[in-house]
């Protein structure tokens, strides 16, 4: 049997029954536990415009932020939202009303009060359709596109949890290093971004020629990541030899309903902690 690295101890056996007696360290320690359910009573606040989001401008906040933004360039003037700041680091998220939104307690959230009853709705995957299908933009009709669409939408949300909870938590956060655990994900990630990279080779956009709710939500994750945004680890992924996604990460940046929903819910930094209305962000990139 291999020697175990001396940062993994080699004596620790998993009990028959896992129990919940300590924090797990490293960066998150504090709102991690295994158990759902809201930690104290706190409603929401509610806006006047028909879309409300509570979220936080993590990667997978910023995707409901760019498509709203890109629903109001487009002339979809019923996209109109409130975004409320939930701060996950002080447990925003165990607040009760938070948790009647989305019993996971995860961002983004979203309720939707343009009709008769309000929709809940939770995962930015589907918020995204949702929108999509509500105005009938960003998600082809052609049933080919549309497959492809929604292939590179979930490829996403299966394929981020690699990238944030696994490599990114073992390179950047995790209480000490392991080298098994981030060469495991240091493989998988790089092996993602050459996914992306030969599917770019091919094709302007995600899912073709047409900008669509796939580059929304898998350009916060990365296209940060291709250009060295995230977890400091540009130069330890060699994230440059991705050449047809760097291509692809600098063309969606400037887009600029994207400079304007990665903004959203983003304390500081030029950042728009809560949108209310189009001049909240206006006087934030003026400042810029």
């Amino acid at each position: 049997m291999s020697e175990a690295p001396a940062n993994h101890p080699a004596d620790y056996v998993p009990p028959k029954v896992w129990t919940w007696n300590k924090e797990n360290g490293g960066r998150f320690a504090n709102i991690n536990r295994p158990i759902a359910g809201p930690t104290h009573a706190k409603e929401l606040p509610v806006g006047k415009h028909p879309f409300q989001l509570y979220s936080l401008a993590t990667p997978n906040g910023q995707k409901v932020t760019i498509a709203l933004e890109e629903l109001l360039a487009a002339g979809h003037k019923g996209a109109e939202y409130d975004a409320w700041l939930i701060n996950i680091g002080q447990g925003d998220q165990f607040g009760s009303g938070f948790v009647d939104v989305n019993p996971n307690s995860k961002i983004p959230a979203l309720m939707d009060r343009s009709g008769p009853e309000p929709i809940r709705l939770f995962e930015s995957g589907a918020i995204l359709v949702h929108l999509a299908e509500k105005f009938g933009a960003f998600l082809p009709t052609d049933p080919a596109k549309r497959a492809e669409t929604l292939s590179w939408l979930f490829w996403q949300m299966g394929s981020a949890p690699y990238l944030g909870g696994g490599f990114g938590h073992f390179y950047a956060y995790a209480p000490f290093k392991i080298e098994y655990a981030i060469d495991r994900f240091a493989m998988e990630v790089k092996r993602q971004m050459d996914v992306l990279d030969r599917r770019l080779g091919e094709a302007e956009y995600l899912a073709g020629d047409d900008y669509t709710i796939a580059d929304m939500a898998v350009w916060p994750w990365y296209g940060a990541l291709a250009k060295g945004q995230v977890y400091g680890a540009g130069e330890f992924l060699a994230v440059a030899d991705y050449k047809n996604l760097n291509r692809w990460a600098d063309q969606i940046a400037k887009r600029p309903a994207v400079q304007r929903g990665r903004r959203v819910n983003r304390a500081g930094d030029g950042g728009v902690p809560e949108r209310h209305d189009a001049s909240d962000i206006d006087k934030a990139l003026e400042k810029a």
